[in-house]
């Protein structure tokens, strides 16, 4: 580790590079889910997806966790898209950690489901029947958190999941990172759990890798809480922690 530091209760780790942050990452969210099972006998978790979570995801699976005893929720999915598609992020976890740890239960957010206001309700009613012990999140290059982009995020949401349109930012970061060959193909909505449905998660651990989020961190940490850069709200969590690398911090002045 290079530097730890607090910006209001936001707790901020800076690392060498991606892998030994996501190692840290992982001891962290490992160390959640323990202290869940040992004070009740399960625990819950929700999961990110992106190129940023690669590092981490890949530390996760090879922790000795008692998954049979984890409930896995996640954060996202494209409205329309199937779990077949190479850009779903339900292939993308049961590819990258869930297949190989066998949880409990996972709920998934089927964003090609028939009727996607009853899917918006069913997980809706799924996440408020538990607690969450520890959600695992990212940073996007416009500072969303989930698909809650500056256009679209409220602090104040009355809903925990929603269909939201996705900003040109937000769109070219997916074409970016590989997810699609055209920004014609990446979808223009998604469904998204809100920002409050993850702000009452007990703890949070947010994973944010590389060069090209440098300026969300800045802006995440130092601009006012707004959502103009809805990562801002993190800063008022009481259980978050911040995991950057060198690359990431480089426009933070830390």
């Amino acid at each position: 580790m290079l530097q730890n530091l607090t910006v209001d209760k936001l707790y901020v780790s800076i690392y060498e590079d991606p892998k030994t942050l996501g190692t840290a990452a992982a001891d962290f969210v490992e160390d959640k889910l323990r202290e869940a099972i040992a004070a009740k006998g399960f625990a819950h978790l929700i999961l990110a997806t992106g190129a940023s979570q690669f590092s981490f995801l890949e530390a996760l699976k090879t922790r000795t966790i008692d998954w049979q005893k984890i409930t896995v929720f996640h954060l996202d999915e494209y409205k329309g898209i199937s779990a077949l598609h190479p850009a779903s992020f339900r292939k993308y976890l049961k590819d990258r950690i869930l297949d190989a740890v066998s949880p409990k239960k996972i709920y998934f957010l089927n964003g090609d489901a028939e009727d996607l206001e009853q899917e918006m309700q069913r997980y809706t009613s799924a996440l408020e029947q538990q607690d969450i012990d520890i959600a695992c999140i990212g940073i996007g290059e416009n500072g969303h958190i989930a698909f809650n982009d500056p256009p679209v995020a409220d602090f104040n949401d009355s809903k925990w999941v929603k269909i939201v349109d996705l900003d040109e930012a937000c769109r070219n970061q997916q074409l970016g990172e590989g997810w699609f060959p055209t920004l014609a193909d990446v979808p223009k909505q998604a469904l998204t759990l809100t920002i409050p449905a993850i702000m009452r998660c007990k703890a949070i651990s947010c994973v944010v890798p590389d060069a090209r989020k440098a300026k969300a961190v800045h802006d995440t940490l130092y601009n006012e809480i707004d959502t103009a850069c809805p990562a801002t709200i993190l800063r008022t969590h009481p259980q978050t922690r911040l995991f950057l690398d060198k690359a990431s911090a480089q426009e933070s002045n830390l």
